[in-house]
């Protein structure tokens, strides 16, 4: 969870589809981006290369990456500054976590589960 004087965050970034084949040199900027201002990287997940709903750049298609962040309050502006100007990337989005919001998602997440289980349950004995 947040660190003391750490909040948490989410990053998405839409890498330019001319570097899916070679994504090691963005990566490490972004991971180096964020540990320079104090910031980890909780986690990074790849969704690949997705066609996008509208041209961005010129660009009809990109190379997308989500991340949890654990960041200062005063990081996400100065990695937001960066990215804006960062040849790589052509759009990006920093979102703060709400912790009640996401303790509800959770709860409604298990509940549905639960739903679920038992109608699957319910079906086997109908059988």
């Amino acid at each position: 969870m947040a660190q003391t004087g750490k909040n948490r965050y989410e990053m998405i970034v839409l890498f330019r589809p001319g570097l899916e084949s070679k994504m090691d040199a963005p990566l490490k900027t972004i991971a180096d981006l964020v540990k320079d201002n104090g910031g980890d990287i909780v986690s990074d997940k790849d969704w690949g290369r997705r066609e996008l709903a509208y041209k961005i750049a010129g660009e009809t298609h990109a190379v997308y990456r989500i991340y949890e962040l654990s960041l200062p309050a005063t990081a996400p502006a100065k990695i937001d500054s960066v990215l804006n100007i960062t040849d790589g990337v052509i759009r990006h989005l920093i979102v703060k976590i709400d912790e009640k919001v996401e303790a509800v998602l959770a709860e409604e997440k298990k509940a549905r589960a639960a739903r679920e289980t038992d109608k699957a349950e319910h079906d086997k004995t109908d059988e």
